[in-house]
């Protein structure tokens, strides 16, 4: 996904960061990560206030293959298929991945 495109996602929040982080980029507003993209796909931050509307939405949780085959899942979820279709419900999940960065420190 290119700069342009992370930027009009994230409009509803104002100014994003993009920084390049493993072999993806981070997406930061006001110093604080509010997604990563990973291989193309783009998530955001949930934590486990916020997951539970993730999951009932029908997003997936990041997870990755640790070590000895043992699925280590990170806070990051996938994005709603009807949010790319609304730019309002979008902005509505990028606030819930704001709101889960603001709790995170």
């Amino acid at each position: 996904m290119d700069n342009a495109a992370i930027e009009e996602m994230f409009q509803a929040l104002g100014p994003v960061t993009i920084k390049r982080m493993f072999g993806g980029k981070g997406i930061y507003h006001m110093g604080r990560i509010v997604a990563v993209e990973v291989r193309g796909e783009m998530l955001l931050k949930a934590d486990d206030q916020s997951a539970r509307e993730f999951a009932a939405a029908g997003a997936t949780q990041w997870a990755y293959e640790g070590k000895k085959g043992k699925a280590v899942n990170m806070p990051y979820w996938s994005i709603p298929d009807d949010a790319f279709d609304d730019p309002d419900v979008m902005a509505g999940w990028v606030r819930l991945a704001y709101e889960a960065a603001l709790r995170a420190n």
